[in-house]
């Protein structure tokens, strides 16, 4: 299989270097951007312009983005995959959908689901239990503790503690280093120990 990463920058470079460690082929990028340019030694190509039922994983940090390229893409008849990182500890009775990236040096705990293009980055911890939906992204070092459910396209940012048995709302955003101690609303943005929701 050789796969096409769609986003080209540090998100995408960092799933090129997981697709390495786990050995698999790299044929190139996806970026309307920067399309008929090279990014590490790899052609840079528009949507359009993929071989058909292409293999793809959309690494872009920001989950709309990344949830619309993804529905750009499966439109044209390509596929989605995953990508683990083999240094990541991931335990039992774990569901990994389509889509999926998981980086080196993340721990995700026992029965945990990772919808469709779903994020845990570098030492991010995911706890027993946990739902992320759809497009939910965990950045590095953060903590994520047990039977928190992340909806979809939630952010939670690089150091912050989500405690355990809680709900992040839909589009919501965890700031980098907050501590949450209660449930968060849909599309809302917290920041600080405790988290407190803010205006953005």
């Amino acid at each position: 299989m050789a796969l096409w990463i769609a986003g080209a920058g540090g998100v995408g470079r960092e799933a090129l270097d997981v697709a390495l460690a786990c050995g698999i082929s790299v044929a190139g990028f996806i970026d309307d951007g920067i399309a008929g340019n090279e990014v590490r030694g790899l052609p840079t190509l528009r949507p359009g312009e993929l071989p058909s039922q292409a293999s793809f994983l959309v690494a872009i940090g920001d989950p709309s983005a990344r949830l619309e390229v993804a529905d750009r893409l499966v439109a044209l008849g390509h596929s989605p995959v995953s990508l683990v990182h083999p240094q990541a500890i991931v335990g039992p009775l774990i569901d990994v959908a389509a889509g999926s990236l998981v980086s080196g040096g993340a721990h995700i705990s026992s029965s945990v689901t990772l919808g469709p293009h779903t994020q845990v980055h570098y030492n991010a911890t995911v706890g027993h239990d946990c739902v992320l939906d759809e497009g939910a992204t965990i950045l590095p070092g953060a903590n994520v503790a047990g039977a928190v459910h992340l909806q979809r396209a939630v952010t939670v940012g690089s150091g912050a503690i989500v405690l355990q048995g809680l709900t992040i709302g839909q589009g919501a955003v965890v700031g980098a280093g907050a501590v949450v101690t209660k449930d968060v609303a849909a599309g809302t943005t917290v920041v600080g120990s405790p988290a407190r929701p803010i205006k953005v």
